[in-house]
């Protein structure tokens, strides 16, 4: 796994502090508002983080580009997603850092990471090591697909995605 950061190539089992440092050391007003341009066509790695410190971050399967959940990640866990080359989120209803797959087994390995146009957003396409990315124990977190039957919407198991890998029971407890 390889991340192209700062128009260098950066190998992830060894240090990359260095490459991250300009997001780490800019100053409030760089990360509010900097230059357009640089910011959109720029190879410096300047991710805007929101009013709570957070980006979202969305996690594709690498292999066949299913979508298999959207979380968010704040300076520490982007950090520690570049350092260890596995998804770290931010738990907004714990309010604490995680690990994705520390109680499952359940990893996310980074294959390629990216960041979108104005620096919001991130993607990443992982190898989801276990078979299940959802804390419901289902491969993707998106195995509902929202109808619509005559003006009344609702929600319909997509029968590909709907049946859970594991118990979360059996994993996390009651």
């Amino acid at each position: 796994m390889s991340f192209a950061l700062s128009g260098q190539r950066i190998i992830s089992t060894g240090p990359v502090l260095h490459a991250i440092r300009p997001f780490l050391n800019a100053s409030d007003t760089d990360m509010a508002d900097p230059d357009k341009t640089a910011l959109e066509e720029g190879t410096i790695l300047r991710p805007r983080f929101n009013a709570d410190g957070l980006i979202a971050a969305v996690a594709t399967d690498a292999t066949t580009g299913e979508a298999l959940m959207l979380a968010w990640m704040n300076e520490e866990a982007l950090r520690l997603t570049l350092w260890t080359g596995q998804a770290h989120y931010y738990s907004r209803s714990r309010q604490a850092l995680w690990h994705k797959g520390e109680s499952s087994g359940h990893v996310q390995k980074v294959v390629d990471l990216r960041i979108d146009c104005d620096q919001d957003a991130v993607w990443m396409r992982v190898e989801q090591v276990g078979g299940a990315a959802c804390h419901t124990g289902r491969r993707t977190c998106f195995y509902r697909v929202i109808t619509d039957d005559d003006g009344t919407l609702s929600l319909t198991f997509d029968e590909n995605a709907a049946t859970p890998v594991f118990d979360p029971k059996d994993v996390y407890g009651s």
